[in-house]
């Protein structure tokens, strides 16, 4: 006979005991108080919706905040009287919070009571909340002009000797970065101090410099705020949010180790900063036309190829934009969700769930869809989906990671798309690359070296041969051009660039390309016969951008090659 194991029965039992009580919870918050339920134990708890009640009374009234976003409270109760419900609305609404109420277990409650300890330690070396303010933002925001004020501003806070210091110097940070529209904060360890970096259209800058011991206050609040783990060092990714006016700010966070402590990244997602519209991409005239007439037809596939950080995204919510109409239904699925677009339905791909791209392609279409959007195409299988609902009467957006325009086809092609079906579903090939804008305020003219003049004319001369019609583009051929240069004010922060735009070609799937897909092309060859549709490339709409004194040479040098074709 085998031996009584009274533990082992005992835990069986309290297991059993835990998941009746589940299982009744569940079934009383349907039947009984028309409450969804919540299982506390297989969620994450937000430190900061801990902050909207204090635990003394959390714990009195069997209540539980665990989740915010933006300015939504979600509160779980053990017991939903309406007398209950009607005080903590009054409470939420005080502080201006929507509360949602959960229904959930006496375990579950617990669970999130015992986060009050994990917060109460974090602060006790910093008194003060975690939360971050809006209003405070705009406030601090008004004498935020440039970099150097967020220097001045944050070297003045370093000074001060108040409770609330890193509170302020963060608030500083953010509303710096909020102002000068810098898209990234980097805060990074170095071997005896911290240093701090903005992202401004895609160029780091050093801002400052602060002691060692007020980086790992930073690194604490950063990791309340984003609801991570304290203790960990590990790396860890979270994210936290900022109603500022009507708009929510989304700032996500991401930590991985290095060698003096955790480098701490906050991508800032503001709302507006990808509120461009189609018109404003930067798209040459003629090739304008062409993509407003394959977007607002009913089905087809259209790519947008480029490296990480080209732009592709802004590229197709402005797509999106442009064709929305209450009439049509638009789904899109994306890794992750940065931002939110009105009227249309946005999914984010889930490894735990198992909703990949192909995956959720196949729940999309079941939704009957007008427009889908596939935030990527990485593998065969969401590639075949793709072409496939372009036949069925979709319109398809997606992006794909090719250098150039005449690479799709072969991609393609390697994921195993049937060529001859690719002809029907294809629409249009678009790559791009983001250069920065020359301050208008700074720029100074320059005569081109003679590199880059023997450059221009090869590029031009190339164009000519192409039968493309110069005269599209408000620029002179026949005389001896001017270029412009960077110079920096106040007015770009120093750098000389304000804002970005994008450099584009594109391939239309015409007779031409379409008798060649079945063979197989190289890019090469895709390129060749493209070459006559009058469409700039990359190379020729750089050109034609910095002769018209968008951009500089060295721009646009820097992210096409301008010396082969």
């Amino acid at each position: 006979m085998a031996p009584f194991d009274e533990e082992k029965q005992n835990k069986q039992l309290d297991d059993l005991h835990k998941t009746e009580e589940e299982q009744l919870i569940a079934f009383l918050a349907e039947s009984k108080y028309g409450l969804p339920y919540v299982d506390l134990s297989r969620l994450g708890i937000d430190n900061e919706a801990l902050r909207s009640i204090p635990e003394k009374e959390a714990r009195e009234e069997k209540v539980a905040p665990f989740k915010l976003n933006g300015k939504n409270i979600f509160i779980a109760v053990r017991s939903p009287s309406d007398e209950l419900l009607g005080k903590l609305k009054e409470t939420m609404e005080r502080k201006s919070l929507i509360p949602s109420f959960y229904m959930a277990s006496l375990a579950s409650l617990n669970k999130v009571w015992d986060r009050y300890q994990e917060l109460s330690m974090a602060e006790s070396s910093q008194v003060g909340g975690i939360d971050i303010s809006g209003e405070v933002l705009r406030e601090t925001a008004k004498n935020i002009n440039k970099m150097q004020d967020i220097e001045k501003a944050l070297t003045e806070a370093m000074e001060e000797n108040k409770t609330h210091k890193i509170s302020r110097m963060l608030e500083i940070i953010l509303a710096g970065a909020i102002a000068v529209k810098a898209s990234d904060v980097h805060i990074e360890p170095e071997k005896e101090r911290g240093k701090l970096r903005l992202r401004l259209d895609g160029i780091l800058h050093d801002v400052t410099f602060f002691p060692f011991e007020i980086y790992y206050m930073f690194n604490t609040r950063i990791k309340l705020l984003s609801g991570m783990k304290l203790t960990s060092k590990i790396t860890q990714d979270g994210r936290f949010s900022i109603m500022e006016d009507k708009e929510e700010i989304n700032i996500r966070t991401s930590l991985i180790p290095g060698s003096y402590g955790e480098s701490i990244v906050m991508r800032i997602l503001d709302p507006k900063s990808i509120q461009i519209a189609f018109e404003d991409l930067g798209i040459e005239p003629y090739l304008f036309n062409i993509m407003q007439e394959e977007i607002a037809k009913p089905n087809g596939l259209i790519l947008v190829t480029g490296p990480t950080g080209s732009g592709k995204t802004t590229t197709l919510y402005a797509f999106l934009r442009k064709i929305y109409s209450p009439d049509i239904k638009i789904i899109t699925i994306e890794d992750p969700v940065e931002y939110h677009l009105t009227g249309v339905t946005q999914t984010q791909v889930s490894a735990k769930r198992k909703y990949t791209f192909s995956e959720g392609l196949r729940s999309v279409l079941r939704q009957d869809p007008d427009v889908i959007m596939v935030g990527e195409i990485r593998d065969a299988e969401t590639a075949q989906i793709a072409v496939q609902s372009a036949l069925t009467g979709h319109m398809v957006f997606s992006t794909l990671h090719t250098n150039n325009a005449a690479g799709v086809i072969p991609r393609l092609i390697d994921f195993k798309v049937n060529p001859k079906i690719m002809v029907s579903a294809l629409s249009l090939s678009i790559a791009q690359r983001l250069v920065r804008k020359l301050c208008t305020f700074c720029r100074a003219e320059k005569d081109p070296t003679k590199e880059e003049t023997e450059t221009i004319k090869s590029i031009m001369k190339g164009m000519k041969e192409e039968g493309k019609d110069f005269s599209k583009y408000n620029i002179k051929t026949d005389v001896h051009f001017k270029l412009y240069s960077a110079v920096g004010c106040e007015k770009c922060n120093n750098t000389g660039y304000k804002g970005r735009i994008g450099i584009f070609e594109a391939i239309k799937t015409d007779e031409a390309i379409e008798k060649i897909i079945p063979e197989n092309p190289s890019e090469r060859e895709v390129k060749k016969i493209a070459s006559t549709q009058g469409i700039l490339s990359m190379r020729q709409d750089g050109v034609i951008k910095l002769l018209s004194g968008i951009t500089s040479f060295k721009e646009v040098e820097g992210v096409v090659d301008l010396r082969e074709e």
